[in-house]
């Protein structure tokens, strides 16, 4: 079993983000505009000097790990997966050595289970990018131990709500939750002008929702591909990069969302939102 730290409790309880993760490893490269990505950074850079202290552990739900099951990496030095394609030489030799936490992941896999939720640890799976470059950023250390959670394949929003409202107590152990995503992801359409206005009527949709109360909150983000302009921003079939976000709120509980960042990344609004 895995135990709190002490001195947790549920009045000082970590919030739980949902954050861009950039284009591949964007932030550590080259780019053309060649401040395209620095307003994202920067807040990444930033971010965690919102909490109210430094977290025990990371819960990383990234939109780059897909299972027909939930499962949990369980490995004490998890090994990265440079899983981005034709990027420069050096993008494949960064490094962010920070430990996994097995004891972590198997109180998840315990809780979960008693929750009737189907998963199961992974010992041999690496941090994929949509992990360690957000990471880089934000906690550049690499000290803090970080568990990885997968999203499941189903792309079922409920699904991943309820997943969040199983990890929720994590929270009152010190532990932050991260949604590493995107809150518009059509590879299409970055570039494209005509998808400004496009993600802006998508992002003012979803930023209400965010800001709802917690019932109808849930409610719209588990018909989130109701919304307007939903599957111009997050295609059908390829939505994984906002699932990260109803994890974290569900993780929330009752506490209120905000947007946090806003910013037009290549064409499209793309924002991040902070639970707590």
């Amino acid at each position: 079993m895995f135990n709190a730290p002490a001195g947790a409790n549920a009045n000082a309880r970590m919030p739980t983000w949902f954050i861009p993760h950039g284009g591949g490893p964007c932030f550590f490269m080259d780019w053309n505009p060649p401040d395209e990505w620095n307003r994202m950074a920067n807040f990444l850079k930033n971010v965690a000097a919102t909490l109210p202290r430094l977290p025990k552990a990371i819960v990383m739900v990234s939109a780059h790990w897909l299972k027909p099951h939930v499962a949990v990496t369980s490995g004490a030095q998890p090994q990265l997966i440079y899983d981005y394609h034709g990027f420069p030489a050096h993008t494949y030799e960064l490094t962010y050595p920070a430990p996994g936490a097995p004891a972590l992941a198997q109180h998840i896999v315990n809780t979960l289970t008693s929750k009737g939720i189907a998963s199961e640890s992974d010992v041999h799976r690496g941090f994929d990018h949509g992990m360690f470059i957000p990471l880089k950023l934000i906690f550049p250390q690499a000290n803090i131990p970080v568990v990885q959670i997968s999203l499941h394949n189903s792309l079922d929003p409920e699904q991943h709500l309820e997943l969040g409202r199983a990890l929720e107590t994590l929270r009152d152990q010190d532990i932050l939750i991260i949604g590493s995503g995107m809150s518009f992801h059509n590879m299409r359409a970055y570039g494209n002008p005509q998808f400004g206005p496009v993600s802006d009527t998508f992002d003012d949709w979803l930023t209400k929702a965010v800001e709802a109360n917690a019932q109808e909150r849930h409610r719209l983000l588990a018909n989130w591909a109701q919304a307007p302009n939903a599957r111009q921003c997050h295609p059908p079939h390829a939505e994984e990069h906002l699932l990260p976000l109803m994890v974290v709120a569900g993780a929330a509980g009752a506490d209120a969302g905000r947007k946090v960042f806003s910013d037009r990344v290549m064409e499209t609004t793309i924002s991040g939102f902070c639970f707590g």
